[in-house]
């Protein structure tokens, strides 16, 4: 026989085998940080948000709706990740739709 070069269906299997076990490993941390990157997410979209609020009502001297936010361009989304909807209270707070 040649001396061809080359790897044996046994070496690629154990590496096939080394590879589904790590996958095994990182899959479970990784769905779990997932979570945490949507609500971190939610929380720096409101921040911006409130700004934008405090900006407006700095040029137009009264609370906008989210609405013209979007409308006069100082913010692109009024929604978090997740498509959960943000509102605006009569005090000019922002916050996920339903809490407090």
């Amino acid at each position: 026989m040649k001396n061809e070069k080359g790897f044996t269906l046994i070496e690629m299997m154990i590496v096939l085998l080394i590879i589904s076990v790590l996958m095994l490993i990182a899959l479970p941390s990784m769905t779990k940080n997932n979570k945490i990157v949507k609500s971190l997410g939610c929380e720096a979209t409101i921040d911006l948000v409130q700004g934008q609020v405090g900006a407006y009502e700095a040029e137009h001297n009264r609370l906008p709706t989210l609405e013209e936010l979007v409308e006069k361009n100082y913010v692109d989304t009024i929604v978090c990740p997740g498509n959960i909807p943000l509102v605006i209270d009569t005090e000019g707070n922002v916050s996920k739709s339903g809490t407090p």
